[in-house]
């Protein structure tokens, strides 16, 4: 079993550069599946996000239904802190999550508190995404608590316009 993720630096160079401040502006579209240890699929999902710069922050508005029929939002705030690295913020991420991106790839980094039977718990999240040639970005998270994964999030994201609750 791996104990490390690849370096950001490995994407130097490769294209087409993914730079988040101006793909997730105005609407895109994602879907996605939660898979636990074993790669069991537990939930599937569709998101939908608005993102808006002003002050050179970057304001993503994500809405998620699941296909058990709960919705959650979350917002989050990314401040450049240097060329390709930022800082976000969420009401529900512990602290502050550190993301840089380097060629096609864009990878961040945070605490994400999950209520989970009357108690929040943290995981920590190693979050990777990949522009590819077409425009869409692919993702993979992995969801960690006490070093040990849980959990992996796959997702596909689209610019939209896209088609309409699909």
């Amino acid at each position: 079993m791996a104990c490390s993720s690849p370096s950001i630096d490995t994407y130097a160079g490769s294209g087409p550069e993914f730079r988040i401040d101006e793909y997730f502006l105005g609407h895109t579209r994602g879907w996605g599946m939660v898979q636990d240890r074993s790669g069991e699929v537990t939930r599937r999902f569709v998101v939908d996000l608005q993102g808006t710069r002003q002050d050179g922050r970057l304001t993503l508005d994500e809405n998620f239904r699941y296909s058990d029929g709960e919705t959650q939002h979350r917002q989050w705030i990314f401040t450049p802190t240097a060329d390709r690295q930022w800082r976000g913020t969420a009401a529900d991420v512990t602290g502050e999550a550190t993301a840089v991106s380097n060629g096609h790839a864009f990878r961040m980094q945070y605490v994400l508190q999950v209520p989970i039977d009357g108690s929040v718990w943290e995981f920590n999240m190693d979050d990777w995404m990949y522009l590819q040639p077409d425009g869409r970005v692919l993702n993979r998270t992995s969801m960690r608590k006490l070093g040990i994964e849980l959990a992996t999030i796959t997702l596909a994201f689209q610019r939209c316009p896209c088609e309409s609750g699909r």
